[in-house]
């Protein structure tokens, strides 16, 4: 099943909550997750540009999307990231089929 990076970062308001009464956001958003159905590799916080980051894993893209957005409706998050991952063995051959694109770059020699 294909994998996603999250990245997100909760608006101000959501913080204030979350330090007032702390609770598990990953427990909070497994459930709409499995119900597109995608698992929870891993989550945690972070401090810095995102407040937490986590390893998903969706059936496809539309469902991965689907889950973005889903989050980024609930309004707590001032900012949300996803990017697809690949495998090393799949960049492997990503990087032998680029290499067959005859693409010429505008600096090449001619």
């Amino acid at each position: 099943m294909p994998s996603y990076l999250l990245q997100l970062a909760y608006t101000a308001e959501a913080m204030a909550v979350m330090v007032k009464r702390p609770q598990n956001r990953a427990e909070a958003v497994k459930k709409p997750l499995e119900k597109l159905g995608g698992s929870m590799t891993g989550f945690w916080l972070a401090f810095g540009e995102y407040d937490a980051v986590g390893i998903i894993e969706m059936p496809d893209n539309l469902s991965a999307a689907a889950f973005a957005m889903a989050l980024s409706a609930g309004g707590a998050c001032r900012s949300l990231k996803t990017t697809p991952l690949i495998g090393i063995e799949e960049g492997l051959a990503a990087m032998e089929k680029a290499g067959t694109s005859g693409y010429k770059p505008a600096t090449a020699k001619k």
